[in-house]
């Protein structure tokens, strides 16, 4: 399978399962077989879904990407046999961060509720036609990608996370920002925001907000 079809969705689903570590291996840029340049694209998955995990708290070296050819058998032994002692160094997904097991699953639902926006948002405005690995890692780094980061992710992840909390039951403004360690004006904002889209309800009887569907 070309790396080209690396989706975000997959690596969440493994971390979500448990897996300590991801590795992705692809052709060398410049070899790609497909006119789109499937290893870039892969590359530019990787690096968007590193940055959605250090804003889980999940270290981002957990997920890696490399180069080996098909040719390339000892580079291919001596890539995994580092990765392997990489990801027993930073132990246990969940434990080596210090993050409970219940946080994390609740942490990694709300970033997989969160793709189809991002895949929306990576066609709309991260849609950028790179021709070297050079140019995806120099944007990638760069203080324009971290303030769209920011933008697109920041509001919307925690959004994410409140309405989860709202499908299992109604809850007022106090619980959820003792839930998610946010103080009251900003969850305020973020309900604010979801009354007016049409995702959440004030019940009146309950004195608590909730899940609209």
């Amino acid at each position: 399978m070309c790396t080209g079809r690396v989706d975000p969705a997959f690596i969440l689903r493994a971390f979500s399962n448990g897996t300590d570590g991801v590795f992705i291996g692809g052709c060398w840029p410049g070899e790609c077989h497909y006119p789109m340049d499937g290893n870039l694209h892969a590359l530019s998955m990787v690096l968007l879904t590193r940055k959605l995990l250090g804003r889980i708290g999940v270290n981002p070296e957990r997920l890696r990407i490399e180069w080996i050819s098909a040719a390339q058998g000892i580079r291919f032994a001596d890539v995994m046999n580092d990765v392997a002692k990489k990801f027993q160094t930073l132990g246990p997904l969940g434990k080596g961060e210090g993050i409970d097991e219940g946080t994390l699953k609740f942490k990694l639902e709300a970033a997989r509720n969160l793709l189809p926006y991002l895949k929306l948002a990576e066609r709309e405005r991260l849609s950028v036609r790179f021709e070297t690995e050079e140019q995806v890692n120099a944007f990638f780094a760069s203080e324009e990608m971290d303030r769209l980061f920011r933008e697109l992710v920041g509001d919307n992840f925690a959004i994410s996370q409140i309405m989860l909390l709202l499908r299992e039951k109604p809850l007022s403004v106090a619980e959820i920002s003792e839930r998610l360690q946010l103080n009251a004006s900003e969850v305020t904002r973020h309900l604010q925001r979801s009354v007016r889209q049409g995702w959440v309800r004030f019940d009146e009887s309950r004195k608590r907000f909730a899940a609209a569907s």
